[in-house]
């Protein structure tokens, strides 16, 4: 029964870390592209012209901290790749990752 417990706890993790870096990362893009659109302001059409909407300070900085988010996994995940190859691991036992040999 105990390997049982070991499988699943094992599979919720593998399945865990599949939506964080799998979809997770597409997720925040499509939100960062969405916050900025928000951002903006709604244009209107009208017989006097195009009038443009009133911008969101708030939508534009979300989306770009959106967006770094995601540039920080895909660089994360570019020197994981990279010192693997290298004979390093990475570490993250202090806040930020470090890379030590293996």
């Amino acid at each position: 029964m105990h390997n049982l417990d070991f499988a699943l706890t094992g599979a919720w993790q593998v399945l865990l870390a599949g939506l964080a870096l799998g979809a997770g990362l597409p997720i925040l893009f499509a939100l960062g592209i969405r916050s900025l659109a928000w951002g903006a302001g709604e244009a209107s059409v009208n017989t006097s012209g195009v009038t443009a909407g009133t911008k969101r300070p708030l939508g534009t900085a979300l989306g770009y901290a959106l967006f770094a988010v995601v540039v920080l996994g895909v660089l994360l995940g570019l020197t994981f790749i990279v010192a693997s190859g290298f004979g390093y691991k990475l570490d993250f036992s202090h806040i930020y990752p470090t890379l030590v040999e293996k």
